[in-house]
């Protein structure tokens, strides 16, 4: 998790250090069929065939089956991406990201993922192949951060801690997934949260991204990066979701150094939401 307090002279970073809702529009996918008939005219009467099969059947009939069709397509659709366990819960070992990175929960948890996977590796391994943004941090004399990094580039400061750090996002940890397995990557950021559990469901841990307390963000900052302004929540964490039932939701934590936390799925995906929805995975 990552914390920045400003004061009049000192800027203190915590990167995934502070132990302490934007809604996105739910995404729903609806299959559509169009049909059409086009009808033979002569010059004097409109006929359909008479007999098709033994039986007699109208426009109206035909207008039927479509609907028919329709629905049936529909429900498929809707059990096809919406079908999952009612509970599961994935064994996934736990990887702390102290001492050596402070700020690296995003790196941490992809390697608890990646060794799910598979995939021999580890948090230092992928914290030097994750992409940074090298912008440098540049403060006001109040020390106000006025320009730096965009997380959606790549990590932004420096995430052992001995500099100032921050966070990345979805998309170089996506890239960094397909280093380790080409082709093989999965973004879930934005989709419906259940799309997001179907996924744990079928076997594969995901990070999501949240807070260090799994609420509402309560710290935001806001910084130019180029002409771009950045905000951002500073409370911001990366955890893996291993699991969830009815009711809660299960985490392993590389900050507090805890396995299949329980946390109360509303809860948490109030937070999930307000950090936009991010997650990724693979497949």
């Amino acid at each position: 998790m990552k914390i920045l307090c400003l004061s009049a002279s000192i800027l203190i970073l915590l990167g995934c250090s502070y132990s302490h809702s934007l809604s996105n529009q739910q995404i729903s996918e609806k299959a559509k069929i169009k049909s059409s008939s086009n009808l033979n005219r002569n010059s004097s009467k409109e006929t359909l065939p008479k007999k098709i099969t033994g039986k007699s059947y109208s426009i109206n009939d035909l207008k039927e089956q479509v609907t028919n069709v329709e629905g049936m397509k529909k429900a498929e659709h809707t059990v096809s991406t919406t079908q999952r366990k009612q509970s599961t819960l994935l064994n996934v070992v736990l990887i702390k990201q102290n001492p050596e990175l402070r700020y690296g929960c995003e790196v941490t948890s992809l390697a608890m993922v990646l060794n799910y996977a598979g995939v021999k590796t580890g948090k230092m391994d992928l914290y030097r192949r994750i992409q940074k943004d090298p912008d440098p941090l540049v403060k006001s004399s109040r020390g106000d951060i006025l320009r730096w990094g965009n997380p959606a580039d790549g990590f932004v400061g420096d995430m052992t801690g001995r500099r100032a750090g921050y966070a990345v996002f979805d998309r170089p940890m996506v890239a960094l997934i397909n280093q380790k397995l080409p082709g093989r990557a999965v973004n879930l950021t934005n989709q419906p949260f259940d799309r997001v559990l179907a996924h744990v469901s079928a076997g594969y841990p995901v990070v999501v991204w949240t807070t260090g307390d799994y609420r509402l963000p309560d710290r935001w900052e806001g910084w130019y990066h180029g002409n771009q302004f950045i905000k951002t929540p500073l409370d911001l964490h990366a955890v893996v979701l291993v699991g969830y039932d009815t009711n809660y939701v299960y985490l392993n934590d590389p900050l507090s150094g805890r396995k299949q936390v329980r946390v109360n799925k509303e809860q948490f995906i109030t937070s999930w939401k307000a950090l936009r929805s991010r997650a990724v995975s693979y497949r």
